[in-house]
């Protein structure tokens, strides 16, 4: 089950003016389930995003691409669950595009105003015609309250829905910021996560959006790893409607310079965490949710680069699973982590509050039960200290437990 970690209550998630989501069932991989979802936006919304570097990227993505560089005005998003629509060729180009064109006929608009969304298996070819034929249930269904529907219909292997909402006070008016994530497996971001959508009504120009999605997604989903492996179908989009019925003429938040900008990119970040550390307590069959804090670097990419290399361990996620102080192996992942010119002398690492080594070795006051007391509870922190700068960065992961493999074996079946 997932480590401290429920379903939002749907009384919680604040609606976004200006934000309407239907979803629908069009049995793309299971008869019934819900796996369809429709996000409809006013005409001068903003909308920026993220994506996979996978070199091998879904068509969904291409298209998702093609169309916010269109200058057209994104009105729509489409998601599906079930398939991935990638390693299609130009056939899934084709029916990622027939999606968008399906939208657009129904809500009068142009097919580049639509996004389109896949998640699921690789390699097999998008049930199109399914799609097209769910989006009058989706169409009906759309409601500004629908967003826990929304985060349901768009899990794969989570087991638990993702969503948060918060206010942002700015110049004294409330703006709301929203978001939904999924994302359980096949976890390494190198962009942003498998697929998140966040809008808010506060008034932000596409640069200040831009740079708000940048910072935050730096923050968040590119601070997380279930197992290394980064999907084919990573996106993230941030929206901004600017609908705020308290002040529907509030000067658009242009640059960095208006003041308005640190709160609300402050507010968007706390929001991406939260469902960046989300998607790390559903990692497919997580026991353990694992804080990597290393300090004490030159820069961050050195410190994300030791995170990450203890983060992604199999071995070090094994012993986690295993309440097992075997923390010879984080002292392995540190020194193959790639930073040359390491001194390993100076390197300082806690479990927790216990100091484990230093000095190029066992800590002297070290004791093994007090690191197996520490590897009992189900959240741990991993601190290190590289004693070469003043930089730190922080990582999320789970550890590996049998159902991990169970599940990911019997992924197709």
């Amino acid at each position: 089950m997932p480590v401290n970690l429920s379903a939002p209550d749907p009384a919680s998630l604040l609606p976004v003016p200006g934000v309407e989501l239907g979803v629908a069932a069009a049995g793309i991989k299971k008869p019934g389930r819900r796996d369809v979802l429709v996000i409809t936006l006013p005409h001068d919304a903003e909308v920026v995003g993220v994506f996979t570097q996978n070199r091998f990227c879904a068509a969904p993505v291409t298209v998702c691409k093609e169309h916010l560089h269109s200058a057209a005005g994104i009105r729509a998003l489409l998601v599906n669950t079930g398939n991935a629509n990638a390693g299609t060729g130009e056939d899934g180009l084709r029916r990622a595009r027939e999606t968008c064109a399906a939208v657009a006929e129904n809500l009068n608009l142009k097919p580049e105003q639509v996004l389109p969304f896949s998640t699921g298996v690789i390699l097999e070819p998008l049930p199109h015609d399914k799609i097209i034929a769910a989006l009058p249930a989706a169409f009906a269904d759309l409601k500004p309250t629908n967003w826990a529907a929304a985060a349901e219909a768009i899990m794969t292997t989570d087991i638990v829905a993702k969503a948060t909402s918060r206010r942002a006070a700015l110049n004294g008016v409330d703006f709301t910021v929203t978001g939904i994530a999924k994302g359980s497996g096949m976890i390494h971001p190198n962009m942003a996560t498998m697929l998140s959508f966040v809008a808010t009504d506060a008034p932000v120009s596409c640069e200040a959006l831009e740079a708000m999605l940048r910072h935050a997604v730096n923050k968040s989903f590119n601070c997380i790893t279930v197992d290394g492996d980064t999907s084919t179908n990573d996106a993230c989009i941030l929206i901004a409607t600017g609908a705020n019925p308290a002040q529907p003429a509030a000067p658009v938040i242009m640059d960095a310079g208006d003041s308005r900008f640190d709160s609300l990119q402050s507010v968007i970040t706390e929001v991406m965490i939260q469902l960046a550390q989300a998607i790390v307590r559903d990692g497919e069959g997580a026991t353990k949710f694992m804080e990597v804090r290393v300090e004490g670097g030159k820069d961050e990419a050195e410190c994300k680069q030791v995170a990450y290399a203890i983060a992604r361990s199999p071995l070090v996620k094994t012993a986690f699973f295993a309440s097992d102080p075997n923390l010879g192996r984080i002292l392995a992942a540190i020194g193959y982590a790639g930073i040359a010119d390491l001194d390993v002398e100076r390197i300082r690492l806690w479990l927790g509050n216990v100091l484990v080594a230093e000095n190029g070795g066992r800590a002297a006051s070290y004791q093994e039960a007090e690191g197996a007391r520490v590897m009992a509870a189900a959240e741990i922190a991993v601190r290190v200290d590289l004693a070469r700068g003043n930089v730190v960065a922080t990582v999320w992961t789970c550890d590996f437990s049998y159902d991990y493999v169970k599940i990911n074996a019997e992924y197709r079946t």
